[in-house]
């Protein structure tokens, strides 16, 4: 059955919506209820560890399931000019690693390098561009934001959410590489990646609600 473009505008707009509201939510509650996790020093992906790991896997595949259909309905609304291609392909290599980074499990965090297995270095190739990526994408739809009437209504929030993006990014950069001092950033670190998502998927929420707000 073939749905009309506004159907599809509508459904798509919803998978940005509830993409980064179901990943957030569903991490934040496994966090808080795992049996010895404790979120504001442990990875998002370490939630994949152990029995219970099922959870975030499922999660993970669920947030780049919905990603991709976003993409899909972007794509379809930024047909040419800025942003057109370019977008499109950037947020489908992001929800790319994120169905990669379900199956693809990371080690725990005390494996030494040596001992790595190929799923975690694989996962962590994939959170790596993750990273470059998210700040990255908000900037090059802001390009488009910038100088389209339609969506100038939406270019504060994104060059805003663009630029704590960006910081928040170098600075779980600074903290994962160690640092000066190595023990600066100890017993922070989950809060700090957390800190490092929330703009992106803040983003994309708001970027989901203006899509569906849109009008023939």
């Amino acid at each position: 059955m073939r749905i009309s473009a506004n159907t599809f505008r509508k459904l798509t707009a919803w998978a940005g919506i509830l993409a980064p509201v179901l990943f957030v939510g569903i991490f934040t509650v496994e966090g808080l209820i795992r049996p010895g996790y404790d979120p504001a020093n442990s990875f998002i992906s370490a939630l994949s560890l152990g029995p219970r790991g099922w959870i975030q896997i499922i999660n993970f595949l669920l947030l780049g399931g919905l990603l991709l259909a976003f993409s899909r309905g972007i794509a379809a609304e930024f047909q040419t000019g800025k942003a057109s291609r370019a977008g499109k392909l950037l947020l489908m290599i992001l929800a790319a690693l994120f169905l990669i980074s379900g199956p693809f499990v990371m080690d725990p965090a005390d494996t030494l390098p040596a001992q790595m297995s190929v799923h975690g270095v694989i996962h962590g190739l994939a959170g790596g561009f993750v990273f470059l990526l998210m700040p990255v994408i908000i900037f090059v739809y802001g390009r488009r934001f910038r100088e389209d009437p339609r969506w100038q209504s939406f270019w504060g929030w994104t060059l805003a959410l663009g630029v704590v993006e960006a910081l928040a990014v170098m600075v779980f950069v600074f903290a994962s590489k160690g640092a000066a001092v190595p023990d600066m950033f100890a017993g922070w670190m989950g809060l700090i990646q957390r800190s490092a998502l929330i703009p992106f998927f803040f983003w994309v929420f708001l970027f989901g609600l203006k899509l569906l707000g849109k009008k023939e």
